[in-house]
């Protein structure tokens, strides 16, 4: 009868792409690995991995047995979870999904959170946010602080924490010779400047395509980057101006800010997590995320 070790070695396989790779993230022999599967594969009557000489991946089975079993083992994970609060004693672990330069006070809550439950491991998770949401939807993340718009939103239970408007930093030496004569910039101001633009997928990136879109401008990128530092190190010298939330924008003071007259892109930072009751651990760090 199938059980968890053996649901458990099938989602590491799949996790790191091989038997040997799941062998060393699991402490034990590869040929465990390989028996434990084929044991199951014998059970459930269809295999769930192609194998070849050079790589290992999943069958159409195994792609709908891989989230089926992750779920199952977060739920006995929860089941223990729930078991050592009754008894006073708050452990497991939490997954937090994280975006690149967002915080949002949550440096204060795993603090407080450490403090108060020192058997909870805390596990932090940076990607973009499509990623993110992905991982809220298969369970492998039980919540994240994020800037999610309406669409995206939908399915997740959320809390807002911030909302900004966001700015355009440029080096001091560019001086811009704005529209308005101030310190704010037109769309067509930004139009005519090279931009330090992020990938699609960044949340950053969302908000600043819908606000171009907004405003009518057709607006090019010179520079595209999936790094914060690497952005404020091509803006310093003066390479590019680029768009960020002026919570991101106040750790690099020696650059210079604009806001935008009209149609500025907006940053809502929140947290996330899928529908139902959280696990105590997750209920516990929430109530400090404020």
């Amino acid at each position: 009868m199938m059980d968890l070790r053996q649901m458990e070695v099938v989602v590491a396989v799949a996790d790191t792409g091989g038997f040997t790779a799941a062998a060393r993230q699991l402490h034990v022999v590869q040929s465990a690995v390989s028996g434990t599967v084929r044991a199951l594969e014998r059970e459930l009557g269809t295999p769930l991995f192609t194998r070849t000489t050079h790589r290992v991946a999943l069958t159409p089975a195994g792609e709908a047995f891989v989230p089926a079993a992750r779920a199952t083992l977060r739920a006995a994970e929860h089941a223990r979870e729930a078991v050592d609060a009754a008894k006073g004693e708050l452990r497991g672990q939490v997954t937090v999904g994280i975006m690149q330069g967002v915080w949002a006070g949550l440096h204060q809550a795993l603090a407080e959170l450490r403090a108060e439950h020192p058997g909870v491991v805390l596990r932090l998770r940076q990607a973009p946010v499509a990623d993110i949401r992905q991982a809220l939807r298969e369970g492998t993340v039980d919540l994240a602080v994020v800037a999610l718009d309406r669409q995206q939103q939908r399915g997740l239970v959320t809390r807002l924490l911030s909302r900004e408007a966001m700015v355009l930093v440029a080096s001091p030496r560019r001086r811009l010779d704005t529209a308005t004569g101030e310190a704010t910039v037109t769309w067509a101001d930004v139009a005519r400047l090279p931009l330090v633009d992020f990938t699609p997928g960044w949340a950053i990136r969302y908000a600043v395509d819908r606000a171009a879109r907004a405003a009518g401008v057709e607006r090019g990128t010179t520079f595209e980057v999936n790094d914060i530092v690497a952005a404020a190190e091509l803006v310093r010298h003066d390479l590019g101006v680029c768009i960020m939330p002026p919570s991101i924008a106040s750790h690099f003071p020696d650059l210079d800010r604009y806001g935008f007259d009209r149609h500025a892109p907006t940053w809502q930072v929140m947290v996330v997590r899928p529908p139902g009751e959280p696990p105590a651990a997750v209920a516990a760090l929430l109530r400090h995320i404020t």
